[in-house]
């Protein structure tokens, strides 16, 4: 968006943008100095070499704050993208990973080496076993795959919940170990 030659972010009235007659002004270091006209108050930004940046502009009067504009944008910003990281540490995803009673020594490698990364970058785990038709008389043998998986990556993981059965399938959840 584009006004006067100048570009604005999400409508931050800067200097000759504000239109108002009358403004409240606060210091760049916090004090008010009460209501002035608009030229007076840009006239005491430019002297303190900052800018006037309409702050509140639905109050009465509008409230101006003395400020490096340049640097509140680069601190949004940074507050910014330091808020997405957190959100990120908070949402890491649960990746599944699907085994078979009768899975084969190379497809069970592959998949620890690969839920291995995804633990090392702090991704729970949720490892299960499909078991068909008369593989369910003998469920100690998908056990025996999921322990198996678990002692696998047990120097990057500790077992959160142990193996259950949920219908067909027998699941375990596998979290990042703490201390690294």
């Amino acid at each position: 968006m584009e006004v006067s030659g100048i570009a604005r972010e999400k409508d931050m009235y800067i200097n000759e943008q504000i239109r108002a007659k009358e403004v409240m002004v606060i210091g760049p270091n916090g004090e008010q100095l009460g209501v002035k006209p608009i030229k007076d108050a840009l006239t005491l930004a430019s002297y303190a070499g900052f800018d006037l940046v309409l702050m509140s502009p639905n109050a009465t009067p509008p409230v101006c704050k003395i400020m490096d504009y340049n640097k509140f944008k680069y601190e949004s910003k940074k507050k910014q993208k330091e808020n997405m990281k957190k959100q990120r540490e908070t949402n890491l995803e649960v990746k599944e990973y699907r085994l078979s009673v009768t899975i084969d020594v190379h497809d069970f490698d592959t998949r620890v080496r690969n839920a291995s990364k995804y633990l090392e970058k702090g991704h729970r785990i949720k490892v299960s076993v499909r078991f068909r038709g008369r593989q369910m008389a003998h469920q100690e043998l998908g056990r025996d795959v999921l322990m198996r998986f678990a002692d696998a990556v047990k120097d990057i993981a500790v077992i959160e919940q142990q193996p259950k059965m949920e219908g067909y399938f027998m699941t375990m959840m596998l979290i990042p170990n703490k201390e690294k």
